[in-house]
């Protein structure tokens, strides 16, 4: 029996989205608003917190929240998801969504630069982003 949720978030519990493809969409929707450098990395083989986390900068707190509100309207409509928790929306220096499965950190370049995820997480499996602009 496959059961379903009512409501406007509504979801088929039997095809939920897979972590890879979640992370791929927010990735897009961070390169929709132009953000800088976007990563991803597979962590769900060194950590038991989640499956991916999506590491990007924006350039001002304005871009910042931008990107955030970029990636929240993306999971909502392609996948009716939203976060489960969402932080540092009001300052606009780092932002973290968190979807359980996906972690995405959208972040100022003073804020990525000095806590340096892609260091402290370099023993997961790192995936760079091509931006659209540059793909051919």
């Amino acid at each position: 029996m496959v059961e379903v949720v009512a409501g406007p978030l509504a979801t088929s519990r039997k095809h939920p989205p897979d972590s890879s493809s979640m992370a791929r969409l927010a990735a897009e929707a961070c390169d929709d608003r132009r953000a800088m450098d976007i990563v991803l990395i597979r962590v769900d083989e060194v950590a038991y917190l989640t499956d991916w986390f999506v590491i990007c900068s924006g350039g001002s707190p304005v871009q910042v929240r931008a990107i955030a509100r970029s990636v929240e309207e993306k999971l909502e409509e392609s996948v009716q998801r939203r976060p489960l928790r969402l932080e540092g929306v009001s300052e606009g220096r780092w932002v973290l969504l968190d979807y359980g499965e996906l972690i995405v950190h959208v972040m100022g370049a003073q804020e990525r630069h000095f806590y340096d995820l892609e260091g402290f997480w370099s023993h997961g499996e790192l995936h760079d982003h091509v931006p659209m602009a540059e793909t051919p």
